[in-house]
């Protein structure tokens, strides 16, 4: 059953979702760009602990609260851990006031008709329920366009809706992640595409249902306002998907109702090496300015 509280968290409250994400994958870039090269750590135990410290140190840092930040995405390993003593999600929200989701998916398959779908995920309903039972309120899955191909485009949405309606059977709000390429040349038209697809999909939900989206900050401004109104949607959030924080800012500025949900630009020009006072100011300005453009929005 989902947190009252937490949904309307979700659903109203200005600020931004902050992604701490990052997986296998993405971690050894992460810890990199945060100051930690990879000669630093032998194995996935010592690289997870690494980055668990790190996302650690951003969640306790005093600007990192819901009076700007309304959610957090987690991966699994974050999920299982623990701050000060207290499981993640449940410090997330009790301490900090942030509304906790988790990252499902197991990433992506191979390219084909100019997309990559998510790989099949057998374990997650064991997933779904651990997390309901560490107070998860919603969860996250990416998939990937690369051209602006029909038949590419369906095959994503309807693989995310399909997992979305088994999401939601475990009383958790499923957040809908089909990222387009920034750097495409079709990126407009996949676009296009992809908002129709989506609204096909939402169209058919019960009644009752809603799940949130996170869609890439889109060419023509306001393209998914249809989105931000329609009643199946709890909230429209927009990745940052390799622009930089000023550039991601000024875009999300421009399209009504829309909020952040970053990661890289969160974390962009955090370190290792800074003082707590540094690094606290630091993201405390970075979350300011992600915030003033998701309440521009």
């Amino acid at each position: 059953m989902t947190n009252p509280e937490m949904a309307k968290q979700a659903a109203e409250k200005d600020g931004f979702i902050a992604a701490l994400d990052q997986s296998g994958g993405s971690t050894p870039k992460a810890l990199r760009l945060y100051g930690i090269e990879e000669d630093a750590y032998s194995n996935d135990e010592e690289m997870f602990g690494l980055i668990h410290d790190m996302r650690a140190r951003i969640i306790q840092s005093p600007a990192f609260n819901g009076d700007k930040v309304m959610g957090a995405i987690l991966f699994e390993r974050t999920m299982d851990g623990d701050i000060d003593g207290t499981p993640t999600a449940k410090y997330l929200w009790e301490e900090r006031g942030v509304v906790p989701f988790l990252k499902v998916d197991k990433g992506l398959a191979d390219a084909k008709d100019g997309v990559k779908v998510m790989k099949p995920m057998p374990d997650l309903d064991a997933l779904l329920e651990r997390a309901v039972a560490k107070g998860i309120f919603g969860t996250k899955m990416r998939s990937v366009i690369d051209a602006a191909d029909l038949a590419g485009i369906s095959a994503v949405v309807h693989q995310q809706f399909d997992v979305g309606r088994q999401i939601l059977g475990h009383g958790l709000i499923p957040i809908i992640e089909p990222e387009v390429t920034i750097s495409i040349d079709d990126k407009a038209d996949a676009e296009q595409i992809l908002l129709a697809e989506i609204t096909q999909q939402l169209d058919a939900l019960g009644g009752d249902q809603q799940v949130m989206l996170k869609l890439t900050l889109p060419e023509t401004e306001n393209l998914y306002k249809p989105l931000v109104d329609h009643p199946r949607v709890m909230r429209v959030v927009a990745l940052s998907g390799g622009y930089s924080r000023e550039e991601a800012c000024g875009r999300l500025a421009r399209n009504s109702g829309m909020i952040a949900s970053f990661s890289r630009a969160l974390t962009e020009g955090l370190s290792a090496q800074q003082s707590d006072a540094e690094f606290n100011a630091h993201l405390a300005e970075s979350i300011d300015s992600i915030y003033q453009a998701s309440k521009a929005g």
